[in-house]
């Protein structure tokens, strides 16, 4: 086993010194020795046995067991090394011993598959968890999402308002119009679409944590009349609405349901409505979930290809009107919650346990590393039934940012 892994990061061609040693204390010497430096320690037999029958989970779970320890550096640097020598052509075999993707691809629709109980499971062992694990990193108004980076030095806190912004601004908000936020999350977005911007909001989400806060906030901020939500899937939501936005969400659909979803949010547009869908996608053709984020992160969840999007909305009859990319938001955003979340590392150990807090300090800087040296992104598709909904040009994003930058409000911090 050590000589396929031995032969198999010699020929990565890696970018910076990867250091192993092995558990006969061998230590050998990875890449071409310029700019960054790790050097990990694979403790045990079975570690790395499991590491290169099936590197994803096999690195991560030995990080989580203490099998895989960091003499030097951590691991945003040793993804960094790591990926800067995955160069051979998309769907080239570079495993050692087999390819377990091919497998995984056939089987993805058994792993999306997401009915409604499902759904709810899965949303609910992600969301579900101690709301004071989530204060350890995210920003006061708990947006969960990628922020929207304007300007490089912004602060977390401003780029997630300047995303709630140039969301409102792609749909086009009026006061008093009726809007549908699917996965509300903790409330956030709802709630500044209603204060800010004069909407009637409707949030539905799957998580009972995230209800509770959320209508708890809508009634602290005076605004329980204006922003309503509920514990509901989506598919159950009944009545039109004059806008639609789902952040954050559609990557917990599944491929199996893309049908499904596109084919509801039609039903439940008028007919001069508009939807915008912010979600993780890559730039790549259709994969698979990574294992280590199907098993312990995002059961059920999926990060799909812009093709795989745009067939399933063609057959819905929805118009395309619009497709941003936002290329390094997300690795900037995720940046920001890993160095919070390492700051107050002790915080997370207390609340659960070690192997917690290392298998949370690897989900956020492997996500970090897959939007910084990966193929994922966030789209931002803009939808409607009549095209004609949309001006014709784009000025009027721009318009309504810098009418609204100066004197956005807040809404009471999550607490």
């Amino acid at each position: 086993m050590l000589g396929l892994l031995d032969r198999f990061l010699d020929r990565l061609g890696l970018k910076g010194s990867l250091l192993v040693t092995y558990p006969n204390n061998e230590t050998r010497r990875y890449g071409d020795g310029i700019g960054d430096t790790a050097h990990i320690e694979i403790k045990t037999w079975g570690a790395l046995w499991r590491i290169v029958v099936t590197p994803d989970p096999g690195v991560p779970e030995a990080y989580m067991d203490g099998d895989l320890v960091f003499v030097e550096g951590d691991v945003i640097t040793f993804l960094k090394i790591v990926y800067s020598g995955v160069t051979d052509a998309p769907g080239q075999d570079i495993h050692p011993v087999f390819s377990v993707d091919r497998l995984r691809y056939l089987l993805r629709r058994f792993h999306q598959f997401n009915p409604q109980t499902r759904s709810r499971a899965n949303v609910q062992h992600h969301y579900d968890l101690s709301r004071t694990l989530y204060d350890l990193f995210l920003d006061p108004d708990r947006q969960y999402s990628c922020a929207y980076y304007e300007h490089p030095d912004v602060s977390l806190e401003d780029a997630q308002i300047a995303k709630k912004r140039h969301i409102a601004g792609k749909l086009l908000l009026e006061p008093g119009m009726q809007v549908l936020d699917i996965g509300s999350g903790w409330g956030g977005l709802g709630l500044t679409l209603a204060q800010d911007f004069g909407a009637q909001v409707r949030g539905v989400t799957l998580s009972d944590e995230q209800l509770r806060l959320s209508r708890r906030r809508a009634k602290e901020a005076g605004l329980a009349d204006q922003a309503q939500f509920d514990l509901i899937d989506y598919r159950e939501v009944d009545g039109q609405f004059d806008r639609i936005v789902s952040v954050g969400m559609f990557e917990h659909v599944g491929v199996n349901h893309y049908g499904e979803y596109f084919g509801k949010a039609r039903q439940l547009l008028k007919n001069d409505g508009v939807m915008l869908m912010h979600t993780i996608g890559r730039t790549g053709p259709p994969s698979v979930t990574a294992a280590f984020i199907r098993k312990y992160i995002f059961p059920g969840g999926y990060i799909p290809a812009l093709s795989e999007v745009m067939r399933s909305v063609e057959l819905s009859g929805l118009h395309v009107t619009d497709v941003e990319v936002l290329t390094d938001h997300y690795a900037e955003t995720l940046k920001a919650w890993r160095e919070r979340f390492m700051a107050r590392r002790d915080e997370a150990v207390a609340l659960y346990d070690e192997r917690f807090a290392r298998m949370w300090e690897f989900y956020l800087a492997a996500s970090e590393a897959a939007f910084r040296w990966q193929d994922l992104v966030v789209f931002q598709v803009q939808l409607a039934k009549n095209k004609l909904s949309i001006p014709r040009t784009r000025d009027y994003m721009t318009d309504f940012d810098r009418r609204h930058a100066a004197n956005q409000g807040g809404v009471r911090a999550a607490e």
